[in-house]
């Protein structure tokens, strides 16, 4: 390669950017501050009692073993923990998604009137609420207490995914799409239906999502409002109730578990709870970006 005197051009080199290196290196503790303890964990989960006891396992299983994830599949109970909790997340997720849309979109649409005043209320009860015990008293007046909807009504509606649901609408649904399908005589489900849900994908992915992980992490309500109906807690709270444990024996339906340590029992479980949820995220992680970055960048 020649420059144009005719002389052989002489490569530059690369400045090296100190902040980038210090942006990348805490960027890479901090991945690594989130992913070592789940590998802890698992390694734990596929170890023997032995090791776990003695401290030995790190990253890294020791005395390889599958025992404890045998005697997960052994109790129904867990079992049937994980289905009230996958039938509870959908439930749960298709409602929320529901109650979003059909509030976010007529509140981004600028001909409704009143609607500031509206979206104020909604954003008054993100700072102001009851607390537990008037939640607990409301459910308990209604009847779903030791139900499946005591765990899928009250939090059905999110003020915060609403809230980014309206923002998507406003900004990436232009109003000249509404007033062309107007001019066609399309009515506002028509318009919801055709147009806005279509293009609206990415932030439905996203709020899908945050909804499904919420609800699938969530165990308060649950403790609170499941007491007498064992055969319905979910699978968070039947991981708390084997966390909690302070012997070392563990009573479950099938068998009974003579543990010196529990705590490969307890590692299982995690993994057990979370893996599902993990599995379901490659398949909307398209969305989810695009979601998460709408709005970001005007063209």
């Amino acid at each position: 390669m020649k420059a144009l005197d005719g002389n052989p051009a002489v490569p530059r080199k690369r400045r090296v950017d100190l902040w980038e290196l210090l942006i990348r290196f805490v960027l890479i503790i901090a991945s690594l501050v989130c992913l070592l303890p789940f590998v802890h964990v698992v390694a734990k989960s596929f170890s023997a009692d032995s090791f776990v006891i003695a401290n030995k396992v790190f990253l890294w299983p020791q005395g390889f073993t599958i025992e404890a994830y045998k005697k997960i599949f052994a109790d129904d109970s867990i079992l049937r923990s994980l289905y009230i909790t996958i039938l509870v997340t959908v439930l749960f997720t298709i409602l929320g998604m529901i109650l979003t849309i059909c509030a976010a979109y007529p509140l981004s649409r600028p001909q409704l009137k009143g609607r500031k005043t509206i979206t104020f209320i909604f954003l008054f009860t993100m700072y102001f609420s009851g607390g537990i015990i008037p939640d607990y008293m409301n459910m308990n007046n209604l009847g779903l207490l030791d139900t499946l909807w005591s765990l899928i009504l009250p939090l059905s509606f999110s003020v915060f995914n609403f809230l980014i649901m309206k923002t998507a609408l406003t900004s990436s649904i232009p109003i000249s799409l509404e007033e062309s399908a107007r001019i066609d005589g399309a009515g506002h489900f028509r318009i919801l239906t055709s147009i806005v849900l279509p293009l609206s994908k990415p932030v439905m992915a996203t709020l899908a999502l945050f909804f499904a992980v919420g609800r699938w992490n969530t165990y308060q309500d649950s403790l609170f409002y499941i007491k007498h109906a064992i055969e319905l807690r979910p699978l968070q709270l039947k991981l708390y109730y084997l966390v909690i444990q302070a012997t070392e024996s563990f009573q479950l339906e099938a068998t009974t578990v003579q543990l010196s340590n529990p705590e490969v029992l307890k590692a299982s479980v995690v993994v057990f709870a979370t893996l599902p949820i993990l599995c379901v995220y490659p398949f909307v992680q398209k969305y989810f970006v695009q979601g998460t970055l709408l709005g970001a960048v005007k063209e």
